[in-house]
């Protein structure tokens, strides 16, 4: 059956005067349809007095500014009584004829989003979508009984998808706790060294990227030797973005500036302090000046081991933000890592440290492999659904 939203969904339009702000629970809604969720009001940020809704569990509401970007959702139980800004239209659902949780994966569903795109209006990144458009919308709804067995199968292929996201991030937490376990109360009899004691001997081990017209954006190639750039260590483990590539000519001038496997990138401009070992299968790459690359004297470090001491030390934690706070120039720089101290561990202990790391990322690996599997599995079920093959 053929319907529009303004069928299935009143527009709750009694407002309010929040004056209080200062007590009240602020809503704010995830991208992609996936939830309503309490907005954190920054300390200090109490929000000036406005006229808004206060909402209430089960009702449906989106973002006129967001919609675009599948800003929907059902308002959940631990929200019920927070309040919103008009910009916030909200809804009481007639369950009668649409299933709340079918209604969500309608509007969830990445056509419809896309649809929503070509509606909206105003300034780019401020294009809004009325109450009057969207109520406008059509949908197609199967009987209600379809509408809760359809959402039934979603929900359970979306829950595969949260255990394995949920899985994910359990072992981004073991990582810190097994460095932590193994080297979170250093032994007296360690040495406190520097980076710059690690690092190998020959010149240029520790260095930044080419400066100014040493490399110009009009030089890069559709392919040839590649430039890694901030984005490749900005999750703090090696991934290819964007790629660059420079001439096998052009890197004959910038060869010192070669990046080689177990190298540790820092970032150092943008988003600062940043961390990425370089893999093993790195092709012939060079650095951009907004990294800092390091090629360690592997009989005294372990790249694996030092990427987690930069990270999660706390000592490492205590040393940056002291140094880059007083920095005459702000921010991290090729000096600050060169002496940020390291009490070293003997090498073997480096080594097992580096072995249990690889055990979990393989773990991490395989639920990334599975995840993307479920990811595409679900997108196949919704098309199927609202095709009425499901």
């Amino acid at each position: 059956m053929k319907v529009v939203f303004g069928d299935v969904l009143r527009q709750h339009t009694r407002t309010e005067r929040i004056t209080n702000t200062a007590s009240e629970t602020f809503v704010t809604l995830r991208l992609n349809a996936k939830g309503a969720i309490k907005r954190n009001v920054g300390e200090g940020k109490t929000p000036q007095p406005f006229t808004g809704y206060r909402v209430t569990s089960g009702q449906f509401i989106y973002s006129r500014i967001d919609a675009r970007n599948g800003a929907f959702a059902i308002i959940p139980k631990s929200l019920d009584g927070a309040v919103v800004s008009k910009d916030f239209p909200v809804f009481d659902i007639d369950r009668s004829k649409v299933d709340p949780r079918f209604l969500l994966m309608c509007v969830g569903n990445k056509s419809f989003v896309d649809g929503i795109r070509t509606l909206s209006f105003g300034a780019t990144n401020r294009q809004r979508v009325k109450e009057e458009v969207f109520l406008n919308l059509r949908l197609e709804l199967p009987p209600l009984d379809e509408q809760r067995r359809i959402a039934a199968i979603l929900d359970k292929a979306d829950d595969l998808r949260t255990k394995r996201r949920e899985a994910l991030a359990h072992l981004d937490t073991l990582t810190q706790s097994i460095f932590h376990s193994m080297f979170g109360d250093p032994e007296s009899s360690w040495p406190e060294l520097t980076i710059e004691d690690l690092a190998d001997r020959h010149k240029g081990a520790i260095r930044t990227g080419p400066f100014g017209s040493q490399l110009l954006t009009s030089e890069f190639t559709d392919e040839g030797i590649a430039v890694i750039g901030i984005d490749n260590a900005v999750s703090n483990q090696f991934a290819w973005k964007e790629r660059r590539y420079i001439s096998p000519e052009k890197y004959q001038t910038l060869r010192r500036y070669t990046v080689r496997p177990g190298d540790l990138l820092v970032t150092i401009m943008g988003t600062l302090g940043r961390c990425a070992v370089v893999p093993s299968d790195i092709p012939p790459a060079i650095n951009t000046k907004h990294l800092c690359c390091i090629t360690l004297n592997r009989k005294m470090a372990v790249p694996e081991w030092l990427h987690s001491y930069f990270l999660r030390s706390d000592a490492a934690s205590q040393y940056l933000r002291q140094t880059t706070k007083g920095a005459i120039m702000g921010g991290l720089n090729m000096g600050i890592i060169k002496k940020m101290p390291v009490l070293l561990p003997p090498l073997e202990l480096q080594h097992t440290f580096a072995n249990r790391v690889a055990a979990v990322e393989r773990l991490k690996e395989l639920h990334r492999k599975h995840l993307t599997e479920l990811d595409v599995l679900f997108v196949s079920l919704q098309h199927r659904a609202f095709r009425g093959e499901l």
